[in-house]
């Protein structure tokens, strides 16, 4: 069975229906129907919490919360093994650590991780990566 992990990118492309957000419900259909496994870090469920919070308010972030706990979606626990993962992953590449959760997750799982966050490009020969549209930069003047 194929195994997914949702960065919080991902998931926020999904709330916020922005481009990408197809690609993101027929993983939800497919892990509905038990075809495919989806993962998300307990980081990235806090992240989409304060990310929310602050751009929209404390009620959106509630709600956002209620969303992702009624997806067919496993939050994975910390366990040793992933402990050490996290840590080497960090303590190897310039990510922060959310998105190191993020990889040790979608490592430690053998997962396809499913973002669109160029951060992620650093750890591509060691983790399988599904990139949705990348938002535009904006230019500055």
């Amino acid at each position: 069975m194929n195994r997914y992990v949702l960065d919080t990118s991902a998931l926020l492309t999904l709330i916020e229906n922005e481009e990408g957000r197809e690609e993101i419900e027929i993983l939800l259909r497919q892990a509905l129907k038990e075809e495919i496994e989806l993962c998300i870090a307990v980081v990235r469920s806090i992240e989409v919490f304060y990310i929310s919070w602050r751009e929209q308010g404390e009620k959106v972030a509630h709600e956002r919360l209620k969303l992702i706990e009624s997806l067919p979606v496993m939050q994975e626990e910390l366990t040793d093994k992933l402990i050490k993962i996290i840590g080497e992953i960090r303590a190897t590449t310039k990510m922060s650590f959310a998105d190191s959760c993020i990889c040790g997750l979608a490592k430690h799982k053998e997962a396809i991780l499913v973002h669109k966050d160029p951060e992620f490009e650093q750890v591509e020969a060691d983790i399988k990566q599904y990139k949705l549209p990348y938002k535009p930069k904006l230019r500055s003047i």
